[in-house]
């Protein structure tokens, strides 16, 4: 039988810690977390949620999300993981591409949930893990009895939303295999033991911040929870809960060296560091700290981790995303498909047990997977020793503070002003979130304001999509064929 994880753990070491709760201080036994999901599964089975549904979840990182993960994976639930500060149009969209049944929310998400739902194709139920306005409320409903799920190791388990080289969000499905193969290998790498406390504070819809939760089981580790960063609160959760273990990107990390000095607490072993490229002046922070950071290249397709570098390697050779996971092979490619030999540059391909059978879309699924593997879209290199060097992206996605953005999505929203006539969007370098997102619009009306298109963004957009900087022209630099000519765009920034 292949149940989940903490079914398992539950009846191994039922009174070990499995999640602490760091804003208000609560703890949970394996035992507590196991009969609490038993209880959010039976009540989503109440409501008529079944194997193979998908369940769509917009919650932060608290412990009702955890929960709610773990009851999917009891039930044979499809989770469909949602960032909370996605716009009513992104939510709809993934709503829509995920054919989800049901969708769950808390307090502080109800408001998006609902006209998410409401503006849907199909009609999508909207629960509720608190005290609702509108939504039905998960509490009241008694729990019927559950059996848990049968999973097959080819099976969809998660179904996390990744954006491509169109900024269309596409659906990535990964099995039962890819997670269990992708927890192994990320065992390996990082060198973890039994009595590891990993905190958790980015968002659940990442597989940064989801990977942890799913593995705690997994590992027999506790997992220690924030509903949001906040470097000063995450510091002292590291000393209070002898945290061994965190997954950062570079944008956090710098934030935590800023607002702390020395080490960042005497029980860290593992600084997990994904989501963008990491500066030689952070990796240099860190080793001046003795911050134990392992630098990864990851992608969702892949289950998170792809290749990770030890602490040793990021320090003798910085830049390195070091050698790729056990059982995961990566080649470098050119134009034409054929392999480069160590030192050239071309597109990462990714083949292995952790990598996507697919997306949800089949044309998209056509068009990066194929018989060599997974086609990453990066650019990068393999040392003569097999170590990994990412250099950037063939398409032009801004990657800002560890989210992906397409800039066609703020082109488009741009020239929904009516007094913009023209608009080119490109990321430019920012020491704090790697890349910030730039827009040149040509005005219609002389008058029109930065700040006039920021607020006319923030109800279109994520919050992270919106332009930082916005410049104004009288025409957008194009090539002979009227192609945005991005290089020169950039040079206005």
């Amino acid at each position: 039988m292949m149940y989940g994880p903490l079914t398992h753990r539950a009846a191994t070491t039922p009174d070990a810690t499995a999640l602490v709760d760091a804003d208000t201080d609560r703890e949970w036994s394996v035992a507590d977390l196991d009969s609490a999901v038993e209880r959010v599964a039976g009540r989503l089975a109440a409501l008529g949620v079944q194997p193979g549904d998908r369940l769509g979840v917009l919650l932060p990182t608290r412990p009702a999300a955890v929960r709610m993960i773990h009851a999917a994976m009891r039930l044979g639930a499809v989770l469909v993981p949602l960032g909370t500060r996605l716009s009513t149009a992104d939510l709809v969209t993934r709503l829509d591409r995920a054919e989800v049944t049901t969708l769950v929310c808390g307090a502080t998400t109800e408001a998006d949930a609902l006209a998410a739902a409401d503006a849907a194709t199909a009609d999508v139920p909207v629960v509720s893990v608190d005290d609702a306005d509108a939504a039905t409320e998960l509490a009241a409903r008694s729990p019927d009895a559950v059996v848990p799920h049968d999973w097959s190791l080819d099976a969809t388990l998660l179904v996390p939303f990744t954006s491509g080289t169109t900024g269309v969000p596409k659906g990535v499905r990964l099995t039962l295999g890819n997670v269990l193969a992708s927890a192994a290998a990320s065992a390996f790498r990082l060198g973890l033991d039994r009595a590891e406390t990993w905190h958790v504070a980015l968002p659940l819809h990442h597989v940064g911040g989801l990977t942890p939760v799913v593995r705690g089981p997994l590992y027999g580790m506790t997992v220690v929870c924030r509903s949001e960063f906040d470097a000063e609160s995450v510091a002292a959760d590291f000393e209070r809960y002898d945290v061994t273990a965190t997954s950062l990107v570079p944008t956090t990390l710098d934030r935590l060296l800023d607002a702390t000095s020395g080490d960042l607490a005497p029980s860290l072993r593992t600084v997990l560091l994904g989501g963008a490229p990491a500066t030689e002046e952070l990796l240099e922070r860190c080793q001046r700290r003795s911050v134990p950071v392992f630098p990864t290249y990851g992608m969702t397709e892949a289950a998170s981790q792809i290749a990770t570098a030890t602490p040793a390697e990021a320090a003798a050779h910085p830049g390195t995303v070091g050698r790729p996971l056990f059982g995961t092979e990566v080649s470098v490619r050119a134009d034409d498909g054929t392999e480069r030999s160590p030192g050239e540059v071309g597109e990462l391909v990714v083949s292995g047990p952790t990598v996507s059978p697919g997306y949800l879309d089949a044309e998209a699924t056509a068009a990066a997977f194929g018989d060599d593997g997974l086609h990453t879209g990066d650019v990068g290199y393999r040392d003569g020793d097999g170590r990994l060097w990412v250099l950037g992206r063939t398409d032009d996605t801004i990657l800002t503070g560890g989210e992906n953005v397409a800039p066609a999505t703020v082109v488009e929203a741009l020239r929904d002003h009516p007094d913009v006539d023209d608009a080119a969007v490109v990321g430019v370098p920012d020491e704090e979130w790697g890349e910030r997102v730039a827009a040149l619009v040509v005005p219609a009306d002389a008058s029109l304001s930065a700040a006039t298109l920021t607020e006319h963004c923030r109800d279109r957009l994520a919050d992270y999509a919106v332009p930082k900087t916005i410049r104004f022209a009288d025409a957008i630099p194009r090539t002979d064929s009227g192609t945005v000519d991005r290089d020169a765009v950039r040079e206005r920034f």
